[in-house]
C-alpha cells in the first residue's frame, strides 16, 4: 500500500535516505528550493501544483511539499530486539493506548534523540503509523524502529524472561524519577493520555517513576513525561566526567 506524506522535514528525510517516491509533488510558489535540489540530487522527478490542488490530497497542513511513498515499516517484537547493539544497554519505550499522533510524533522524536532502541504500540486501540506521526516526528518515523503488539501483558512477560525490566511512569505508588539509576536492559511504559496506565499493565512493572507537580494539574501531557523522563535515563547512563 502507498500513502501521501507531507512537510518539508519529512520530505528531506525521505530523499535523504534514498527511499521510493512514487509522486513528489511541491507547490507552486512556495519556498521549497531546498526540496527541489535535494530532489534533482537524487534524481526525482517532481510535479508543480497550485495550493488548491494540494489541499485536496491531504487536509492537514503540507507546507507545500507532498510525496507518495510505501506504507511505513512496522516491525514484530523479534526483530526489533535483533537490532539492538550488545555494546549497550537496551532501552525501549511501550505505549500503553497513547491515541494522539502529535503526541506519538513528538515522542519518537524525543526517542531518536536519546537513542531508543525501539518503540512498541498496540495493533488495537491505539494511534499507527500516520502522515500525522511522520510530520510530527520530523523524519524519526525513519530512523525509530516500532513493532506492534496485540497484548501488552503477555510482552511484558516475554521481555522480563529476556532480562529487561519494566518501568511505568505513573503516580500510583511511585518512586521521584530522578533516583533510580537506569543501568538495566529497560522498558519505560508511557500511558494513554486519558486514563494512564491500564490496570494489567500496572500489575506488571516491576518498579514506578513519578514527577513533581506543584501546581494545581495532576498530570503531564504524555509527550512531554516521555521526553523528561527518557533524558533522565540518559542522564543516568551518560553522567558528565
Amino acid at each position: 500500500m502507498a500513502q501521501y506524506v507531507y512537510g518539508k522535514n519529512v520530505v528531506a528525510q525521505i530523499l535523504r535516505d534514498n527511499k521510493k517516491i512514487y509522486q513528489l509533488l511541491v507547490m507552486e510558489n512556495s519556498k521549497n528550493d531546498d526540496i527541489v535540489k535535494l530532489a534533482k540530487q537524487q534524481g526525482v522527478s517532481l510535479t508543480l501544483l497550485p495550493k488548491k490542488e494540494m489541499d485536496k490530497l491531504v487536509t492537514e497542513r503540507h507546507q507545500g511539499v507532498i510525496a507518495k511513498i510505501d506504507d511505513y515499516k512496522i516491525y514484530d517484537l523479534n526483530d526489533l530486539l535483533r537490532g539492538i547493539p550488545d555494546d549497550r544497554i537496551p532501552l525501549l519505550v511501550m505505549l500503553d493506548g497513547l491515541e494522539d499522533p502529535h503526541n506519538l510524533g513528538a515522542i519518537l522524536r524525543t526517542c531518536d534523540g536519546v537513542g531508543v532502541d525501539g518503540v512498541i504500540i498496540m495493533k488495537n486501540r491505539s494511534v499507527t503509523l500516520t502522515p500525522t506521526v511522520a510530520k510530527v516526528s520530523c523524519g524519526a518515523i525513519d530512523t525509530i524502529k516500532v513493532a506492534q503488539i496485540t497484548n501488552l501483558t503477555a510482552t511484558i512477560k516475554e521481555l522480563k524472561k529476556r532480562g529487561f525490566w519494566i518501568c511505568g511512569a505513573d503516580n500510583n505508588d511511585a518512586q521521584d524519577y530522578r533516583r533510580p539509576d537506569y543501568q538495566m536492559p529497560l522498558v519505560l511504559v508511557i500511558g494513554s493520555e486519558g486514563s494512564g496506565i491500564s490496570r494489567l499493565v500496572r500489575d506488571n512493572l516491576d518498579f514506578s517513576v513519578k514527577l513533581a507537580m506543584l501546581g494545581q494539574l495532576s498530570s503531564l501531557n504524555a509527550s512531554v513525561a516521555a521526553g523528561i523522563m527518557l533524558y533522565q535515563i540518559y542522564d543516568r547512563r551518560h553522567p558528565l566526567k
